[in-house]
């Protein structure tokens, strides 16, 4: 997971300053010291790491903090906020002109994931009422075209593709397709290389100048590290980036390219890729990624993904059922893969403030194997069974196991477990009332 390096180093360094009543201008330079440490061995640029530490000391060091009653949170304040401002301070948005069709132009070196972002930027913006259309301008990299149109089919976008034309006729033509058939966004999936160079560049300049895109979005790939940071530069001397987006940014990426990209280039953040999936697109929040890099959790983030996957009715039908006692191994089930299409289930833990640390401890108890067995012992029960568990008798059991690869004990197991939860969540519902706030009803992931 990204920063998970960085995380736990700066989390060390806080529990210690943390456990001192009294803070000296010495403990301040000794953390400074090892936050520097910490910064450049997640790969942050260097530069970067020596402008951001020498703001925080000098912050740190001033009067109201050290005299404070609770020097080492203030510290850890002043962390934050220091983080928030070098990864850009606040969202920076799409500008979605009122000109149809306005162009995004994406930009990047092959590898990073280009043409999957463009496919997961444009489901996105569908979400949000666009009409947007995909166009094939790389034609050089194998089978480029073909993938774009498998996605574009997936999400029902529209592709628009002249074969191996000259991708600045393509993006030409593109627009007047786009007019032609009420599409008020064009998508370029433009060539990358192995690496910057002036053919690339040229071309990307011809297809600037054609069609003068409203954003010019560098796709790189959070993985690589510093080099992120040194392409985008290329890329923003060249073109003038109005934004990049950082693939791959849920693999074991030390993160040092999310946190000096801005400051380098000037270019904020737009979006971060956080999985293969086509949804797994999200907003670059810098406030909420400091919150996580400093173990703080973030759960608005948590919220967000919740409304977007939970569906209100089934919601409202799902709590009726457990007020009437009529929630059943389906519905259990049901639930668990609402839950699941948010996304790693360990992931969304993590946004939960301290659940991170609560993971590490539990070492290796937690597996999300474990939700793809439960799924395979109630789909290996009968309709009937699912109903009502209650029927389940010895044989059954056995059959069961049978069916689903595991053991009965696995099963009596889930059996036990499905009738705490039932009891839990009945008390919580008479708990919290007929309605939740606003009129809502409350929603069980489980």
């Amino acid at each position: 997971m990204a920063f998970e390096g960085l995380s736990d180093r700066l989390q060390d360094i806080f529990k210690k300053l943390r456990g001192k009543g009294k803070i000296t201008e010495d403990d301040v330079n000794a953390a400074m010291r090892e936050i520097r440490l910490a910064l450049l061995e997640a790969d942050v640029n260097f530069k970067v790491v020596k402008d951001l530490v020498a703001r925080i000391k000098e912050r740190a060091v001033g009067q109201e903090v050290l005299a404070s009653l609770t020097p080492g949170q203030q510290i850890v304040k002043i962390v934050h906020d220091e983080m928030t401002a070098l990864m850009g301070g606040t969202e920076s948005k799409l500008v979605l002109s009122s000109h149809t069709p306005m162009v995004i132009m994406t930009v990047g070196l092959q590898g990073a994931g280009k043409t999957t972002t463009v496919a997961k930027l444009a489901k996105s913006l569908v979400k949000q009422g666009r009409r947007p259309l995909l166009v094939a301008a790389d034609i050089y990299r194998p089978a480029a075209i073909k993938q774009l149109q498998v996605l574009g089919e997936q999400i029902n976008i529209p592709v628009f593709t002249m074969g191996q034309s000259n991708p600045v006729d393509i993006a030409r033509k593109s627009m007047d397709y786009a007019r032609a058939n009420n599409r008020d966004i064009v998508i370029l999936d433009t060539a990358g290389r192995l690496h910057v160079n002036e053919e690339l560049m040229n071309e990307l300049k011809q297809i600037q100048a054609q069609v003068k895109p409203d954003e010019i979005l560098l796709i790189v790939d959070a993985m690589t590290g510093q080099d992120a940071v040194n392409v985008a530069e290329s890329f923003n001397e060249q073109l003038g980036l109005t934004g990049v987006i950082l693939t791959k940014l849920d693999g074991d990426t030390r993160g040092g390219a999310a946190l000096s990209v801005k400051a380098v280039t000037g270019c904020p953040i737009k979006f971060i890729g956080m999985g293969e999936k086509l949804d797994a697109l999200e907003v670059f929040y810098p406030d909420r990624m400091a919150s996580r890099i400093l173990g703080m959790g973030d759960i608005l983030s948590l919220v967000e993904k919740a409304q977007a996957n939970f569906d209100e009715k089934k919601a409202r039908e799902m709590e009726r059922k457990i007020r009437q006692q009529e929630f059943t191994l389906e519905d259990f089930m049901q639930q668990m893969q609402q839950v699941r299409s948010m996304g790693p289930l360990q992931d969304l833990l993590s946004m939960i403030p301290g659940m991170d640390k609560q993971l590490k401890g539990m070492q290796g108890e937690f597996d999300e194997k474990e939700v793809y067995k439960i799924e395979a012992i109630i789909q290996s029960m009968t309709p009937a069974e699912r109903r009502d568990p209650g029927i389940i008798n010895g044989s059954r059991k056995k059959r069961i196991a049978r069916g689903s690869g595991t053991k009965v004990q696995e099963v009596n197991r889930l059996l036990k477990q499905f009738e705490e939860s039932k009891k839990m969540m009945k008390q919580l519902t008479d708990m919290t009332g007929k309605k939740g706030k606003k009129g809502m009803p409350m929603r069980f992931p489980f």
